[in-house]
């Protein structure tokens, strides 16, 4: 089992920046890909950014893309979310997400909101 604890939601004014940090806890051994979704209410939920083990990111939403940036820390078993330029659209509830193949685990979520 792992557990994922996210960190670092709250207000902020458009313009603004947050840094969201996931910490990764239990049998954390061979975790491969980690990732942030986020579910904005009455949307589905979508994924933000995502990085390998190695820790280069693979992939980020072209909505976020140049404003937001995802790393991961090996040694310290968190996996971050840097993000810059914020605009209302990005309120949500952002979920860290963890692979253990064959098994996923998600956070419980913190949410941020930009007011414009």
């Amino acid at each position: 089992q792992v557990q994922l604890v996210e960190s670092g939601g709250g207000l902020v004014q458009a313009g603004g920046s947050l840094r969201l940090t996931c910490a990764a806890s239990g049998s954390i051994f061979n975790i491969g890909l980690m990732a942030w979704y986020r579910q904005a209410p009455g949307k589905q939920r979508e994924l933000v950014a995502a990085i390998g083990r190695v820790g280069s990111p693979s992939y980020t939403h072209s909505v976020v893309k140049g404003r937001f940036t995802i790393s991961r820390d090996n040694a310290k078993n968190t996996v971050s979310l840097q993000m810059n330029s914020l605009e209302p659209e990005d309120t949500a509830v952002y979920y860290c997400h963890a692979v253990q193949t064959p098994y996923v685990y998600w956070g419980l979520g913190t949410q941020v909101t930009v007011a414009s």
